[in-house]
């Protein structure tokens, strides 16, 4: 599986799932654009993969902001001449209880974590229709687009709102031969996985918590440029948690 050829474009590629799935990429040979508002982490991250013999670059991007997504997908034809991939991964949550969340809090992670999947969708989707394959979006969604815990409304809105996005847009953008799927992560252990318990491992029956590489190789999967057959689809990579009956005893 090689990716030689493409151009992939990672929201959120400074940190955590992001941050993977951008490593991931590179090391399959890609050209990859990390685009983040953590200028610190984004620039290191690049730097560590240029290091590393890839092709990466950062650019300073707020998605919630239409003119810094336009500009990303402009700087990355720039640099690169075209876009392949877009992972749409940048996203935020706050616990909060729903009587105390602001009209305000509210509106910024609508903003940041769905409004920024279309935005980004549908720029990148302006280049790669003038490719000759098309192109290939990953939505980063959640298990929580079907299951909560208390006082992530907000959080559960944009995930529920990212799957149907993303059917939405592969029947759209497919008669442009781009394929646009979603991965719900379940739970993915991105800083202290040494410090995770056995109880919790044993909630899933594939017997360990998740790490952000296997949300890679599920993005490498649906981005492949041989794959243009699985669209419009909703990916659990969860280890199986969310099949599990668990009772309280």
């Amino acid at each position: 599986m090689t990716f030689e050829r493409e151009v992939v474009v990672v929201t959120g590629g400074a940190n955590g799932i992001g941050k993977g799935v951008a490593s991931a990429y590179a090391k399959k040979g890609a050209k990859v654009i990390i685009a983040d508002i953590d200028e610190e982490q984004g620039e290191k991250h690049a730097k560590t993969l240029r290091e590393a013999g890839a092709q990466a670059m950062f650019i300073h991007t707020d998605v919630r902001k239409e003119e810094d997504v336009i500009n990303l997908m402009k700087e990355t034809v720039s640099a690169y001449g075209t876009i392949n991939i877009l992972v749409n991964n940048a996203g935020v949550t706050k616990w909060k209880s729903p009587y105390e969340l602001t009209l305000d809090e509210w509106d910024d992670i609508i903003n940041l974590n769905l409004r920024s999947v279309f935005l980004c969708s549908r720029e990148a989707a302006k280049v790669m229709r003038n490719n000759k394959i098309g192109g290939s979006i990953v939505n980063l969604a959640s298990t929580r687009a079907v299951m909560s815990e208390p006082h992530t409304e907000a959080y559960a809105a944009t995930k529920g709102g990212i799957v149907a996005l993303t059917h939405a847009l592969a029947i759209s953008l497919g008669p442009d031969k781009i394929t646009v799927n979603a991965i719900s992560p379940g739970w993915i252990e991105t800083q202290q996985y040494e410090e995770l318990r056995d109880v919790d491992h044993a909630q899933h029956p594939s017997n360990r918590v998740g790490t952000p590489a296997d949300i890679a190789k599920a993005c490498l999967y649906l981005t492949h440029p041989d794959n243009d057959f699985v669209t419009g689809t909703n990916v659990v990579v969860d280890g199986g948690m969310t099949r599990k009956m668990i009772y309280e005893h």
